[in-house]
């Protein structure tokens, strides 16, 4: 079998098999959730599961040769004579060379040559997809995510939290950053935010309005998975904070909501901070 039908016939298998290890080595290292919705995880291990099955018996069935049933005289190079595509008669010999009113060899070199970077592509799709699956380490979306998709913007998102979060007589010490820009989104104002005490954490974004004095602390919540992840965030009002807390690192702050002091941002209401701290990524950095 020539090398480019080689690669031809297990560029498929290679690529899900791929797929598959990569799955079910993020199950074993707890770090499905940075993909999917945790309701998931166990019908996910089970499909990769009968995906390596199917895989495996795919590589039993799938013939590493040519098994068409035709030899290589079954394709008519015994043939004393064929003709071109132009209708000149010529003769094939059997040890392929071209007699008569024959063309050139050209057309077959050329035809080698994208066969082969036919497969050189293959291949470089496999390489990457091990690269990006397997080498490179998984990590979670970031500040350039909240870009693509509007800071606080999905009523889908937010809509579906629990009546707890909706209602403003609770006690709020549990409260995520979700639960908090529910309420802002709600409508509820200072009356009820004013003086209020929190503490959240998530990775610091800069607020698109008044990067220099408001950021915000976001988290992504997911649905299903990350595809549909939606961010939501608290307005957090700390004039120089880009000097001690990098975009798309995590933080925790305590503090105490008021109006915004700021004058270009959006938030009407923001958290003045007592005290804001660095701290590593969770294990679970999204909320549900």
């Amino acid at each position: 079998m020539s090398f480019s039908r080689l690669v031809s016939r297990w560029q498929g298998l290679a690529l899900s098999l791929i797929g598959v290890v990569a799955t079910v080595r993020l199950g074993f290292a707890g770090q499905l959730g940075l993909y999917i919705h945790p309701r998931y995880y166990v019908f996910t291990l089970i499909m990769a599961a009968i995906a390596v099955v199917l895989i495996v018996g795919a590589f039993a069935v799938v013939p590493a040769s040519d098994d068409d049933g035709h030899g290589h005289d079954g394709h008519g190079h015994d043939r004393a004579d064929a003709h071109d595509h132009d209708g000149h008669a010529y003769a094939v010999t059997h040890d392929g060379l071209l007699n008569g009113n024959a063309p050139s060899g050209r057309p077959r070199r050329r035809r080698r040559f994208w066969m082969l970077a036919g497969s050189a592509a293959s291949l470089a799709v496999v390489a990457a997809a091990v690269a990006t699956l397997l080498v490179v380490p998984p990590s979670t979306l970031t500040s350039s995510t909240v870009e693509q998709r509007s800071l606080n913007s999905s009523s889908a998102t937010l809509g579906n939290t629990s009546a707890q979060a909706a209602s403003t007589t609770d006690d709020t010490s549990a409260y995520t950053v979700k639960n908090w820009s529910l309420l802002m989104r709600q409508g509820v104002g200072l009356d009820y935010f004013g003086g209020r005490a929190a503490s959240i954490t998530g990775f610091v974004t800069p607020d698109a309005d008044d990067p220099d004095a408001v950021f915000f602390v976001a988290r992504f919540v997911v649905t299903c998975c990350a595809v549909d992840a939606q961010p939501v965030g608290v307005a957090v009002y700390q004039p120089g904070w880009q000097s001690s807390y990098p975009v798309d690192s995590w933080v925790s702050v305590d503090g105490t909501f008021g109006a915004d002091p700021s004058v270009l941002s959006a938030a009407s209401i923001v958290l003045q901070p007592d005290r804001i701290a660095a701290i590593a990524q969770p294990s679970d950095p999204y909320v549900y």
